[in-house]
């Protein structure tokens, strides 16, 4: 091998080291910036939810609204509801209340070590940046007779979201963050199930609770990973 072989060679192997260093570490990077921002916008909502007035007024009027709507899906036995990643839109739009990209809030899951925010619809570029509540669902504030169903992809993207999601062991607790305030669930269940079992989703009478549900096998969709969590705190205040 002559040395201007050797040497393109050496530059060769250094291109693709370089780029499989970078593959290694973008994720890294990325996450980390991704929960910066995240804890970042996270405290801007609670300072907000302190400290400004009328948007205190608006998030009441927000809450009544979804109240009522999370006592008529209840009535109603969520006759609609299907696959879940099958709702793209929803029919509550949180602009007129001040809240942008219909960002309800964030996820706080400890032992995942992950933040995330809550958008309403499971339309691809939600899922893509986020947690997204299903349609048919009930909103994730709280209350007796609700079912909050939160979806995120696992392992299709460069984003950590919902890809330890087998981490979680019950009894571990998870954070909501809403407009309004914070909730804690417990986790009390967890499930495979297949894709059109949605019995699973449904709300169970008497109980305040949130469920997870990702693809499973991880980078596959033939079924659903689920986990089912129980509020915790101020039961007796969200159900007065």
């Amino acid at each position: 091998m002559t040395p201007r072989q050797r040497k393109i060679g050496l530059v060769i192997a250094s291109l693709i080291f370089l780029s499989g260093l970078i593959t290694m570490i973008y994720p890294i990077v990325r996450n980390f910036s991704y929960q910066q921002q995240v804890g970042s916008q996270k405290i801007e909502l609670i300072n907000k939810i302190k400290n400004d007035v009328e948007y205190k007024k608006k998030s009441e009027l927000l809450y009544e609204k979804l109240n009522e709507e999370n006592i008529k899906l209840f009535n109603n036995k969520q006759r609609n509801l299907k696959d879940p990643f099958s709702y793209e839109e929803t029919s509550i739009d949180l602009t007129e209340y001040e809240i942008e990209e219909n960002c309800i809030g964030y996820i706080t899951i400890p032992k995942m070590k992950v933040e995330i925010p809550i958008f309403l619809g499971a339309s691809e570029s939600n899922l893509s940046k986020g947690v997204a509540h299903l349609t048919e669902t009930s909103y994730p504030i709280g209350g007796i007779n609700t079912n909050a169903v939160l979806a995120a992809h696992r392992g299709h993207s460069s984003l950590k979201l919902f890809s330890d999601i087998q981490k979680l062991q019950l009894g571990d607790l998870i954070y909501i963050q809403n407009f309004r305030e914070e909730l804690i669930y417990e986790v009390s269940e967890i499930k495979i199930i297949d894709p059109d079992k949605i019995d699973d989703l449904l709300i169970v009478k008497g109980r305040d609770m949130i469920t997870l549900i990702t693809c499973h096998p991880k980078y596959v969709d033939n079924q659903r990973y689920v986990v089912f969590a129980t509020r915790v705190n101020d039961l007796e205040k969200t159900n007065s």
